[in-house]
């Protein structure tokens, strides 16, 4: 029976070991792959300036291009992801609204 209970105490023990080993490796490993991610994000890009309305000419038709071609100015801004979907809103009511 003393050998049994040695065993068991061996088992035990080199189990606890391997436990507390692995959590610090997994551990010590996380901290590794959260430092690499902070060094692989990029820098955030500085806000778009507002695009400005033209000023209102004294035709209606010229005014109505102008409003289209600033439209699709900030549709190419949009999706080349320099505006965002809030940004392009904004900026898409202020050349309606004008």
């Amino acid at each position: 029976m003393p050998g049994l209970l040695r065993g068991v105490a061996r088992t035990a023990a080199i189990a606890g070991t391997a436990t507390a080993v692995s959590n610090r490796v997994s551990r010590r490993q996380a901290g590794r792959w959260a430092k690499q991610d902070e060094e692989q994000q990029p820098e955030p890009e500085p806000a778009p300036q507002p695009v400005a309305a033209a000023p209102d000419t004294s035709t209606p038709d010229t005014s109505m291009d102008q409003k289209l071609a600033q439209l699709k100015e900030l549709g190419e801004l949009k999706s080349q992801g320099i505006l965002s979907e809030a940004e392009f809103d904004t900026q898409k009511s202020r050349i309606l609204e004008s």
